[in-house]
């Protein structure tokens, strides 16, 4: 395999994996924004949630059958055609006429968006060596962080200037631009002969990752976590599992290869990523809500609040190669947990009467907790395989990422609804004929001012209470994580391998 590595070529390369993640980062914030005039235009307010949920079980489930066919068929094939896929979902999209069509194209773009987030961390890969690929995936961060604000003011303008329909129409030139850049300046030269596609596996791992990431999406809101549905769908999640792994160690060129999960040092940063992709979800939904209903923050500074993650993350991974090329790659995640840890007892001890400083020093040490973790572990396990490999493991971490994610919504969200809610049912007599009956009403209450001061108060210290049970959670994950990381070997056993002192 060879990648074009002339400086020209490489750059022009690279501008293309920016944009292409571009297309990825800024799509859910940018739609985000623009919901209500959607809805207006399109009514069906019952299924707005599927516009977001589709997206991102497509996305997710197909990121590791992108990453075995990017080993077997080359990277630019499966991004090409991956960033085609998205344009045609936004441009479908964009031409949507009613609430099931849109959630229908949206699932196109999903299956794009697999392909994107998977294929450019891989060709990241294999552009640098190992001591240089910290800065390239610090960059490809910062594309996360400009879209977390540049998304939503885009999102603004097109839905109060335009029409909502510009927000994936947006993507288009967008997406051309990288495709001119792929298919000129990619080059790379995969070895022609026949693979036996595992159609089984890839079948089982899309059943058994699309049922548990729907049973997530669903829980709790659709249905009870315990109910006959909820229960059949994990229970049908289950058998996938254990047919997928039976059909996994017999296929001559399986989607998933057992090596994947039967290395201590895989199986442990996987965990660990996907521990941190919970942690990421937990803080990014939990804490501009109550910075603006507890802290009293008014949007623009509650999103600055969380925006000091999105600067830590990139930062941190820039800085990584320095650490890890002489701690090693276990080591430097082990210190970006710790810090993650930090960062979550931080926002424990943290109460309405806590300085705006102290908010935003716990969020920036989180997001340099994360991204050391992130990038030390996607490197370094990119760098234990050659290339005929390193599709598949990229595809590992970045599904463990989003599954964390997905698990960490669910989770968080089941914690705090139950909070709010005991708080809700047992509401003082003197003001419970005023407190919201739903969950649903406690910000929108807060945030819209019509609320006495007694009621105010009370669903402050109700919003407090829920929120210190998230961020009690993801305490519980750092801690959780720095011990799993110290059960990973100190040392990878790298194709290009670090100075690491034994």
């Amino acid at each position: 395999m060879h990648q074009d590595d002339r400086p020209a070529g490489r750059g022009r390369v690279v501008t293309a994996l920016l944009l292409s993640m571009a297309l990825v980062a800024m799509d859910t914030t940018i739609v985000a924004t623009a919901i209500p005039q959607v809805v207006d235009d399109l009514g069906g307010f019952s299924l707005i949630g599927w516009v977001f949920s589709i997206y991102l079980l497509a996305q997710t489930v197909t990121i590791p059958v992108y990453g075995k066919l990017a080993d077997l068929y080359g990277r630019k094939p499966v991004l090409v055609i991956g960033v085609i896929v998205f344009l045609v979902g936004s441009a479908l999209s964009a031409a949507a006429w009613n609430m099931l069509s849109l959630i229908v194209f949206r699932g196109l773009q999903g299956l794009g968006a697999g392909s994107i987030g998977a294929t450019v961390n891989t060709v990241a890969g294999d552009l640098y060596r190992v001591e240089e690929r910290g800065k390239i995936q610090g960059l490809l961060s910062s594309v996360w962080g400009v879209s977390a604000v540049l998304g939503p003011a885009l999102g603004g303008v097109f839905a109060e200037y335009a029409s909502w329909r510009w927000i994936f129409l947006v993507n288009l030139p967008v997406g051309a631009l990288a495709l001119t850049f792929l298919v000129r300046d990619l080059h790379e030269r995969v070895e022609r002969r026949s693979h036996r596609i595992d159609y089984a596996g890839a079948t089982g791992v899309l059943a058994a990752a699309g049922f548990v990431i729907f049973g997530l999406l669903q829980g709790g809101q659709a249905w009870d976590w315990f109910s006959p549905q909820s229960i059949a769908v994990f229970a049908a999640a289950l058998v996938a599992v254990v047919v997928t792994v039976r059909v996994e160690r017999r296929a001559p060129e399986p989607i998933l290869p057992p090596w994947l999960w039967r290395r201590r040092v895989n199986a442990g940063s996987l965990a660990a990523t996907l521990l941190s992709g919970l942690m990421l979800i937990g803080l990014s939904t939990f804490l501009p809500t109550w910075a603006q209903a507890v802290l009293g923050l008014g949007p623009v500074a509650a999103g600055f609040v969380l925006s000091a993650m999105s600067l830590g993350w990139p930062l941190a991974s820039w800085f990584s190669p320095r650490l890890y090329m002489r701690i090693g790659f276990r080591d430097t995640a082990l210190l970006g947990a710790v810090l993650t840890t930090l960062a979550a007892w931080l926002f424990t001890i943290a109460d309405p009467a806590t300085p705006v400083w102290h908010i935003v020093l716990s969020s920036a040490v989180m997001g340099a907790g994360l991204g050391l973790v992130a990038t030390a572990l996607l490197v370094g396990l990119q760098s234990t395989t050659g290339w005929s490999g390193r599709g598949v493991m990229t595809g590992a971490v970045m599904f463990s990422r989003f599954l964390g994610q997905s698990l960490g919504a669910a989770i968080f969200g089941a914690v705090t609804n139950t909070v709010l809610l005991s708080w809700l049912q047992s509401a003082p007599p003197s003001i419970a004929a005023h407190v919201p009956g739903r969950v649903d009403g406690v910000s929108d209450t807060l945030l819209g001012g019509h609320a006495s001061p007694q009621v105010a108060t009370y669903l402050r210290d109700a919003l407090q209470a829920s929120t210190h049970a998230v961020f009690a959670g993801l305490l519980a994950a750092g801690v959780v994580s720095v011990v799993v990381l110290l059960l990973v070997p100190r040392r990878f056993e790298t194709v290009d391998q670090p100075r690491v002192p034994a």
